[in-house]
């Protein structure tokens, strides 16, 4: 199959659908490890947002797809693009925590220095799990996944943006049959 038959089956209505599809299934694979009891700590709980947002703006996309509004499909296009491009970098942001590049937010790798008494805080260790930012609570095929959520938010990212550009191309024209010339 020919690059140009690549992107001819790449229509806007596809990308939105396939968009839509690989974000939910990311949503719904983190909601189903935490089923299993793998608590997210509050960076990933923030990795989830883009993939809410580019879901609800995916299926927003459909609408003017259908009706031919391009300039709206490639505006819609571009902002599930760049909001998926947020969620890439909190995830590479987060792997940097995990990996101890960087410091993470205090609120989940910093000393606890707001305690008030420690009857207060022995009261607030019977009731809340603290879940750290910077350690692995899972891996799956060896990877984080803070780092899968920073691969896959760029792929949605470089998806958008191409749909973006697709919507925004004009139409293909078909080849004129030509006679050969007699000289």
């Amino acid at each position: 199959m020919s690059f140009e038959r690549i992107l001819e089956a790449l229509t806007p209505f596809r990308i939105a659908l396939a968009i839509i599809v690989l974000a939910t299934a990311t949503i719904a694979g983190a909601w189903f490890f935490q089923s299993l009891g793998y608590i997210p700590c509050e960076l990933c709980y923030k990795e989830r947002i883009p993939y809410y947002v580019g879901i609800a703006l995916a299926a927003l996309t459909l609408v003017p797809v259908r009706r031919g509004g391009k300039n709206l499909t490639a505006a819609i296009f571009a902002l599930i693009s760049l909001i998926f491009a947020v969620g890439a970098v909190l995830g590479v942001y987060h792997s940097g925590v995990e990996f101890h590049l960087w410091p993470g937010p205090n609120d989940c790798t910093g000393p606890l220095d707001h305690v008030g008494s420690v009857s207060d805080f022995l009261k607030q260790l019977k009731t809340v799990k603290v879940v750290r930012c910077d350690e692995v609570e899972l891996r799956v095929f060896g990877v984080s996944l803070a780092v899968w959520n920073a691969a896959i938010a760029a792929f949605l990212a470089g998806l958008s943006a191409l749909a973006a550009v697709l919507t925004l191309r004009p139409p293909a024209t078909p080849a004129r049959a030509t006679s050969p010339s007699r000289s």
